[in-house]
C-alpha cells in the first residue's frame, strides 16, 4: 500500500513539474513568436498546473491511515480528484473550443492581422508533443498498475495534450505557408477530442462515488470462487462496494439447513478467506448464510436453473 501511494504521487508530481516548464516555455514563446495556437497550448497547461496542485493536495491525504469514521482508508479522495481532473478538463475543452471558434470567425471577417508565427514556436510545440507521449504512456501505465483513478486520469488528460499539441502545429505549419484558417480548426476538433475524454473521466468517477456495483465478470468471479467451498449449496445474492481501489463484498451463500451455526460459520470463513486471498483489492467479505431449504433459497436456485435451461436452449437454436 506505501509503495502504491508512492509511485501515484511521483506520478501527480512529475507531471506537475512537467506542465509548470511546458506552460512557462509555450505561453513565452507563443507571444514572443505571434503564435495564437502555441499560447492557447500554454494556456492549456497553466489550467494543468492549477488542477495538477488540487490532484497533489488530494493524493497525499488519501494515503492518511483507516481512523474511526473512515475504517476503509481516505482512498475515496482518489475518485474525488478524478472528479477535479475531468472538471477541468471539460472546462479547458470549452475555452479551446470557443477560442478556436472566435479565430475562425475573426480570419473570415478580416479582424486577424495574424500572418504566421515564428519558427521556434514550431519547435517547441513540437518538444511538447515528444514530452507528453512519454508523460502519458508512463503515467498511464502506473495508474493501471495501482488501480488510482486519479492517475488514470492524469494519464488521460497527458494524452489529451499530444492531441493538442499536434493540433498546434499542424496549425503553425499551415500558418506559415499561408493556411490561416488551419490553426484555429486544428483546435475546435481537438477540443472535442479532449471534451469526450473530460466526461468519460467524470462518469467513471462519479460511478465509484455513487457506489455503482462493479461488473458481471467481477459477481461471475465471486461466484466461482465461493461455489467451489464445500458445503456452500448455491450463491443467493453478491452485493461489491468499491473504496478506492479496494472492494468489500457481501456475500448470502445457501447451506444445509441441518448443520450447526458453527458448522455454517466455518464454511461462511472459508468463503471469506477465498475470496480475499483470490481477488485483487479484494479488502474485506461479509458473508451471510441462510439455510438452502428456505423459501429465499429455494427461489434463487428455481431462477438460476430457468437461467440455465434458457441459454441452453438459446445455444442449440443458435447451432440449429
Amino acid at each position: 500500500m506505501e509503495q502504491r501511494n508512492k509511485k501515484s504521487i511521483l506520478a501527480v508530481s512529475v507531471g506537475l513539474a512537467a506542465n509548470c516548464l511546458l506552460a512557462a516555455l509555450k505561453t513565452t514563446i507563443g507571444i514572443a513568436g505571434h503564435s495564437p495556437a502555441l499560447l492557447a497550448d500554454g494556456i492549456n497547461s497553466t489550467s494543468d498546473v492549477a488542477y495538477g496542485i488540487v490532484v497533489s493536495v488530494f493524493m497525499r491525504l488519501s494515503g492518511k491511515p483507516p481512523d474511526d469514521d473512515h475504517p476503509y482508508g481516505h482512498s475515496q479522495m482518489e475518485t474525488i480528484a478524478a472528479v477535479v481532473v475531468g472538471a477541468f478538463v471539460i472546462t479547458t475543452a470549452i475555452a479551446i473550443f470557443w477560442d478556436s471558434v472566435d479565430n475562425i470567425y475573426e480570419l473570415l471577417t478580416g479582424k486577424s492581422d495574424f500572418g504566421g508565427a515564428e519558427e521556434i514556436a514550431l519547435w517547441v510545440a513540437l518538444l511538447t508533443v515528444f514530452v507528453k507521449i512519454g508523460l502519458s504512456f508512463w503515467t498511464l501505465n502506473i495508474g493501471r498498475k495501482t488501480q488510482n483513478p486519479a492517475v488514470l486520469a492524469l494519464g488521460s488528460d497527458h494524452r489529451n495534450d499530444i492531441f493538442s499539441a499536434l493540433a498546434a502545429t499542424i496549425g503553425i505549419i499551415f500558418g506559415r505557408i499561408g493556411y490561416l484558417w488551419v490553426d484555429p480548426l486544428a483546435g475546435a476538433v481537438v477540443s472535442l477530442i479532449i471534451l469526450y475524454t473530460g466526461i468519460q473521466i467524470l462518469r467513471e468517477s462519479a460511478a465509484d462515488l455513487m457506489d455503482t456495483l462493479p461488473g458481471k465478470q467481477l459477481a461471475g468471479q465471486i461466484t466461482e470462487l465461493a461455489g467451489s467451498v464445500e458445503g456452500v449449496k448455491h450463491i443467493e445474492d453478491i452485493h461489491a462496494h468499491r473504496f478506492g481501489p479496494f472492494l468489500v463484498a457481501n456475500v448470502t451463500v445457501c447451506v444445509d439447513g441441518f448443520l450447526s451455526v458453527a458448522e455454517g460459520d466455518a464454511i461462511a470463513t472459508k468463503v471469506e478467506n477465498i475470496l480475499i486471498d483470490n481477488i485483487e483489492f479484494m479488502r474485506n467479505v461479509h458473508v451471510h448464510y441462510h439455510p438452502a431449504e428456505s423459501p429465499a433459497c429455494q427461489t434463487t436456485q428455481k431462477e438460476k436453473h430457468r437461467f440455465t435451461e434458457t441459454r441452453r436452449k438459446l445455444k442449440k437454436n443458435t447451432r440449429i
